[in-house]
């Protein structure tokens, strides 16, 4: 058999093309030839018979006008469609610029008149940019994660966590007489993964969500905001808390659509158009002003690895740090992190900085249905996957948060605040002060079932919805107009949301968070128990010696006392030092 006889497979519907022979085709042995069957000449006989009647139809002066009138429609219609793809394509090609700034419009606020210029009928008017969310198509669910997912829930009540008892934390034993970790029951991850809703959760109330943009924010009142997240008076941040179906509100990065471009936070077109993919779930952490020492999660699965990315966010003074100490490689990378660069920071303190990424990850990854946020202090000991099963969609909830773990009373916090030197004092007594008149009270056994008012704050779990989207926008403008102490605001923000829809927050135990977290120090009081192990010195412990060795090889030597000879200890020694003592005294 030669290669010649086989033939290529050639178009859609498997005919088969001989190989030319010698190097060139031959016309005959393309097709074979058969005789004409009967029905082949019959069919040609009927062509020639109708082909006359068709055209003098086609003649007829009626009919040709009602085909090109189908013509001309059929034309018209592909012309539509090829210019709407143009257009897509063109929209799809745009800058930055073009794609986020065309889906704004113009609304008009009444401000004070230092602000803006007054109109022929002599009101002020500030024009604003209305800026909607950013959000592309979700992707429709594979066949597989929808089989697994009927799979899961046709045997959820084979949950391996359905009789899993609770137990108490274990108390702190010497050294470490603080908090502890307890046992957590986690999912298989292949379970876990199984357990994602197919379709996002429903938003009470609110549906549809959008920002507020202003190039040049001014300051109107005496107390609250910023550059960057805007100067919200005290009646737009009250009416913010009133949740209608769709709102417009005040959520950082005013002088922009696109968060982090030309805003202040701002961060390389390469690295925004990363974080415009579509992602499940993401992992985030920050660590400004090189305050914190970069910890590597373990103990993450393959599957997450592959489908999960861990996005640092850092400033050039960590960026500078990190390239020094070879801790950067020239993929952004730094282990399982991919370091994303914030030039043109917003504020002053680190920690105020940090707390833009942390609160406002929504607006930084517009297409993401899931995020993970962790303090650069901690260290991600689970797998993403287990905790989202876990805390969220266990729980039938879209925000979790764990409580503190000693303190669950807003006043009693900034006591403690204030004891440690967390913030200004003046400045924490006035954010209590304007609470209290708004109606703010200790905590107490009313406010059932939700169980304290003071959150620890360093690990947030969240699904990306509307009503989660206003909670973290309203929770920071509240940071950005008082303290930064988030703890503070937390429950104010909280309460109000909730006296307005169906909506509330899961508040796990804080040994819980222990599980799956490990928390270390920051990085100067790591430094300063460097210098203090350093200028202690001890002496170096002696060699340890057998026993037997010892007593074989090692013989004392015989004391050998005198007459005149005597201990130290004897009364005669005591009186003759004593008379000493005596003499010099006299």
């Amino acid at each position: 058999m030669t290669g010649g006889s086989l033939g290529l497979r050639t178009g859609s519907y498997g005919t088969l093309q001989q190989l030319p022979q010698n190097g060139s085709f031959s016309p005959q042995n393309l097709f074979p030839h058969r005789k004409p069957s009967r029905a082949s000449l019959s069919s040609s006989r009927e062509k020639e018979r109708y082909l006359p009647c068709l055209c003098k139809c086609l003649g007829r002066r009626k009919v040709g006008m009602l085909i090109l009138v189908v013509f001309a429609v059929f034309g018209s219609i592909t012309g539509f469609f090829t210019i709407s793809r143009e257009e897509a394509s063109e929209s799809s090609g745009l800058d930055f610029d073009g794609r986020f700034l065309n889906k704004s419009y113009q609304v008009s606020l009444p401000l004070s008149r230092k602000q803006e210029g007054t109109t022929n009928n002599g009101s002020t008017l500030h024009t604003v940019t209305v800026c909607s969310e950013i959000k592309g198509q979700l992707p429709p669910p594979d066949h597989a994660s929808v089989a697994t997912a009927a799979l899961a829930s046709a045997h959820i009540t084979d949950h391996p966590c359905k009789h899993f008892a609770f137990p108490p934390p274990p108390p702190g034993v010497g050294r470490r007489p603080g908090p502890r970790p307890c046992p957590v029951c986690y999912v298989p991850v292949e379970q876990a993964v199984s357990s994602m809703p197919r379709f996002p959760s429903e938003s009470p109330v609110l549906h549809h969500l959008t920002y507020f943009h202003e190039e040049n924010p001014t300051k109107s009142e005496r107390h609250g905001g910023s550059d960057f997240g805007g100067y919200p008076s005290l009646k737009q941040r009250n009416d913010s808390f009133n949740i209608e179906d769709s709102m417009t509100v005040h959520c950082g990065f005013v002088k922009g659509c696109r968060a982090g471009y030309h805003t202040g936070f701002d961060i390389d077109e390469s690295d925004l158009m990363e974080m415009d993919e579509f992602h499940e779930v993401i992992v985030a952490s920050a660590i400004f002003g090189n305050y914190d020492v970069i910890q590597q999660p373990k103990d993450i699965s393959e599957i997450a690895r592959q489908r999960i990315p861990f996005y640092m966010f850092v400033d050039e003074e960590t960026e500078a740090y990190m390239k020094n100490s070879s801790l950067l490689d020239s993929d952004k990378r730094s282990g399982i992190w991919r370091i994303i660069v914030v030039r043109n920071v917003p504020y002053a303190d680190p920690r105020r900085n940090g707390k833009v990424p942390k609160l406002l990850l929504h607006r930084l990854f517009p297409n993401v249905r899931y995020s993970i946020w962790i303090d650069g202090k901690l260290q991600l000991i689970a797998d993403p996957y287990q905790i989202l099963e876990r805390f969220l969609w266990r729980q039938n909830a879209t925000f979790a948060i764990s409580r503190h773990y000693r303190r669950f009373d807003v006043f009693v916090e900034a006591e403690a605040n204030k004891a440690a030197g967390k913030y200004d004092n003046t400045s924490i007594d006035y954010q209590i002060d304007f609470y209290k008149q708004e109606g703010l009270t200790p905590y107490s056994e009313a406010k059932l079932p939700i169980t304290s008012d003071v959150p620890e704050g360093c690990v947030i779990i969240r699904e990306h919805i509307p009503i989660t989207n206003l909670f973290t926008c309203l929770w920071f403008n509240e940071v950005d107009r008082f303290t930064s102490r988030d703890q503070l605001s937390f429950s104010t923000v909280r309460d109000k949301i909730m006296k307005k829809a169906n909506w509330s927050i899961n508040m796990f135990l804080d040994c819980e968070r222990r599980n799956f977290v490990i928390q270390a120090y920051h990085r100067d009081i790591l430094l300063l128990r460097a210098r203090m192990g350093r200028s202690r010195s001890y002496p170096p412990p002696s060699p340890i010696r057998d026993n037997a060795v010892t007593r074989t090889t090692v013989k004392k030597a015989p004391i050998r006392r005198g007459r005149g000879d005597r201990k130290s200890g004897s009364r005669r020694h005591r009186k003759v030092g004593t008379r000493n003592r005596e003499n010099v005294s006299i």
